[in-house]
């Protein structure tokens, strides 16, 4: 499976569609940590990595599995969190609340709070980026006099593929 971004706009859906290649994404993620002067490290490159392979959000006790295969040596729970806590907080990867697991995201290079669709039979997930949505959030929540610090919008359901 490859990560699925949809940008709004008037095209059809399937003009809408893009994939990102996991080389070309890390690449990205590589020239935009040292833009920010952060440290890639192996071991959060490597969750980044796997992250990108998956067919579905990945767990971190998943990760854990994932990387003792990929090396022989052991990873801690406490290490894989604080590596996620990092790739999260600088926008390389996003947690899907309701599965409490986590992908990587279609646009590192934007501070956004991703909108995800999930389906519910098969996991896929496709990531929306939708500025006027973000911003209509924020309007309606400014209106109602609440001041928002954080967002969770993932939408349930099931895909094309397995409503066919």
């Amino acid at each position: 499976m490859t990560l699925l971004s949809i940008q709004s706009g008037s095209q059809p859906r399937s003009a809408r569609r893009v994939a990102h290649a996991p080389a070309a994404h890390m690449s990205r993620v590589m020239q935009l940590c040292q833009e920010r002067h952060l440290r890639l490290t192996a071991l959060r490159q490597q969750v980044l990595e796997l992250l990108w392979q998956s067919a579905r959000p990945m767990g971190a006790y998943e990760l854990i599995n994932g990387l003792g295969i990929k090396s022989s040596r052991a990873v801690a729970p406490p290490t894989v969190y604080r590596t996620l806590d990092f790739l999260v907080t600088q926008g390389f990867a996003a947690k899907i609340e309701s599965r409490n697991a986590y992908v990587p995201c279609a646009h590192p290079e934007r501070c956004h709070e991703p909108i995800f669709l999930i389906c519910g039979d098969c996991e896929e997930w496709v990531e929306l980026d939708d500025l006027r949505f973000e911003q209509q959030l924020a309007e309606q929540a400014a209106h109602a006099g609440f001041r928002a610090t954080g967002r969770v919008v993932e939408v349930l359901g099931t895909c094309v593929d397995c409503s066919a």
